[in-house]
């Protein structure tokens, strides 16, 4: 899980796929985190992207860094705990102009039953389970 951690870190932006009945819907998203031996994102509640996780909570992420790239697939978990809003947001200053742990919007999703492969044209796939 740490590999993957650092890998997304280095991607900056990667992109974070949800569908919405029969159509799916992907984003830039650029927030990880490692809290309590579980990997994080965050979002907003009134983002229609916190809704579609809530009905579906299967979701696939993907991004590039230095010539690889990641295939991750999980099932995103809401964590309501102020503890974890916090730690996200202490890793990420720049939202806390948007985000406030306990504000009633941040949410932070761990995610479970994941798989993910990094990936490059000249070295074989590593594979992650967590």
């Amino acid at each position: 899980m740490n590999e993957v951690y650092e890998f997304l870190k280095k991607c900056g932006v990667y992109y974070l796929a949800t569908v919405e009945g029969d159509c799916p819907h992907v984003r830039p998203f650029g927030t990880v985190d490692l809290f309590e031996g579980k990997l994080y994102i965050q979002t907003g509640k009134v983002k229609p992207v916190a809704q579609q996780m809530k009905t579906n909570p299967k979701i696939e992420i993907s991004g590039m860094a230095e010539g690889k790239w990641i295939r991750l697939s999980a099932e995103a978990v809401l964590d309501e705990r102020i503890e974890a809003q916090k730690h996200m947001l202490d890793a990420y200053p720049s939202l806390q102009a948007m985000y406030q742990p306990g504000d009633g919007n941040t949410e932070v999703y761990y995610l479970r039953n994941a798989a993910a492969q990094i990936c490059s044209f000249t070295e074989p796939a590593k594979e992650f389970h967590f």
